[in-house]
């Protein structure tokens, strides 16, 4: 299918931020101190849109709350990969009715993946009142505008019509924290796994330039973040839409070479395109944190076949052996689905084997969940509710078992750390993280948060570490 690349310029986003500035007086004049709420469901990816979403309203003149009660605007970024997320969303939603009753004026907008979607669209238009506006991922450049519509309009606003999506830089940024950052590399997905609605609510692959990329790192580095995340729904294919010739591991090896003490994560890979290219460059890049999420989703063959993820349960045990040949120290981490329709018990214990062989370091483990317009809501399935739920317990125990086992070889082991928060708890106060991602809990001063230190394991369990700060 032919995609054009559309890239929005940066006279549009200058024109939204004056939107803002107007925006801005209005709210002043109307409530003095305008605050915002954003609330976000599903992935990191959201979680970057929702930095986007708060620089917006921050150019508004707003500060911002939890407390929707407070709040002047609230702004709801949705998710869609699994029925769940959505059903959370809806019914908090439809809990704003209080809040919105208790403040007069306040506007309330739905944003994000969900909304994408033509029926759950419908479904806030006819059956959420409450909510003002709607807009999915593709027209976050210019919530400004859409704002403005709603204030001065007097009507609810629906923007949720179907494209390939855009290329944007330059939009504000509030982030939260000063140790992670989320750095977006690429946007959309041309995999069409037949289980995944990604595809059709945030269009098609488009990567950013990578000289947009390293400049945004070196930022994020010059303003003292140490761990960055470079996010796309399938990284591996960063750099295919362009003409420069870089691949995703180049971009590591571009973004290694900036200056300071920093960690490089990144996700998601997908097994058909991870190359030995790659694991090299995670091995020789020394800021490039040895973790890797590789989601396998499924052990069998023919599911994986009628899944679309295009490669076999072989092949990907062949690279998780060559990634590890680079990276004996490799954390290693994965999805996986239960209960795809057509799914045997048999089909099912291969994935346990699989997860067997493999022993991941984590699991992150889904009951199929049916979503419109893909292919796989059309297939048929056997097995009911309560059997799919015998299988996910059961691999949800293998992944808990060899969890704990591979965090129990850590014990007595003198790692470095980056403590990169508090946990609100009295014994162990900070949280940090190992370079491959692995959470250690401590206690210390917390003028230790976005240093990194070194950290003997005293104990460990399924979900986390647990050590004492080295002399």
């Amino acid at each position: 299918m032919a995609y054009e690349r559309k890239e929005i310029s940066i006279e549009n986003i200058r024109a939204q931020e004056a939107i803002c500035a107007r925006i801005r007086e209005m709210l002043t004049a109307r409530v003095g101190q305008p605050l915002a709420m954003v609330d976000t469901y599903g992935c990191q990816q959201n979680e970057a849109d929702s930095e986007k979403l708060r620089g917006y309203l921050a150019e508004m003149g707003c500060g911002f709350t939890q407390d929707e009660f407070s709040a002047d605007i609230i702004v709801v970024n949705t998710c869609a990969v699994r029925e769940h997320a959505e059903m959370r969303v809806l019914g908090n939603v439809g809990q704003l009715n209080h809040s919105k009753k208790a403040k007069p004026g306040q506007i309330i907008a739905v944003c994000g993946c969900m909304v994408q979607q033509e029926h759950m669209a419908e479904k806030i238009k006819n059956s959420y009142p409450v909510v003002d506006l709607v807009f999915g991922p593709h027209d976050l450049w210019h919530f400004p505008e859409l704002l403005l519509r709603v204030m001065t309009g007097k009507k609810r606003v629906f923007a949720t019509e179907r494209c390939d999506g855009y290329i944007t830089e330059g939009m504000p940024l509030k982030r939260d924290g000063k140790v992670k950052a989320w750095l977006s590399v690429m946007y959309g997905c041309n995999n069409f796994c037949t289980y995944c609605i990604v595809p059709y609510v945030r269009g098609r692959e488009r990567s950013r330039r990578p000289e947009d990329i390293v400049a945004e790192a070196r930022q994020l580095v010059a303003e003292g973040y140490k761990d960055i995340t470079l996010l796309g729904q399938n990284v591996n294919s960063y750099g295919k839409d362009l003409d420069c010739n870089v691949d995703f591991a180049d971009l590591i090896a571009m973004i290694n070479e900036i200056p300071g003490e920093f960690l490089i994560r990144f996700m998601t890979s997908h097994p058909k395109d991870a190359t030995e290219k790659l694991f090299k460059t995670m091995a020789t890049c020394e800021k490039c944190a040895h973790q890797l999420h590789l989601p396998v989703q499924a052990g069998n063959d023919r599911v994986l076949e009628a899944m679309n993820r295009r490669y076999t349960a072989e092949k990907y045990l062949r690279q998780v052996e060559l990634a590890r040949s680079y990276m004996p120290d490799l954390v290693l981490t994965t999805d996986i689905i239960v209960g795809f329709p057509g799914e045997t018990d048999e089909e099912f214990e291969d994935t346990v084997k699989l997860c067997e062989k493999v022993r991941y370091d984590a699991m992150f483990t889904f009951i199929y969940s049916k979503r419109v317009g893909t292919p796989a809501a059309k297939m048929p399935d056997a097995a009911t509710r309560e059997q799919k739920q015998v299988r996910f317990d059961k691999l949800l125990e293998t992944a808990n078992r060899i969890s704990a086992e591979k965090h129990a070889e850590y014990i007595g082991k003198t790692m470095r750390v980056l403590v990169d928060g508090v946990t609100g708890k009295t014994e162990y106060n900070l949280s940090s993280r190992t370079n491959g991602g692995r959470l250690v809990h401590l206690k210390g001063d917390e003028a230790l948060i976005g240093k990194f230190i070194d950290v003997k394991i005293t104990s460990g369990n399924t979900w986390a570490l647990y050590g004492e700060i080295g002399e």
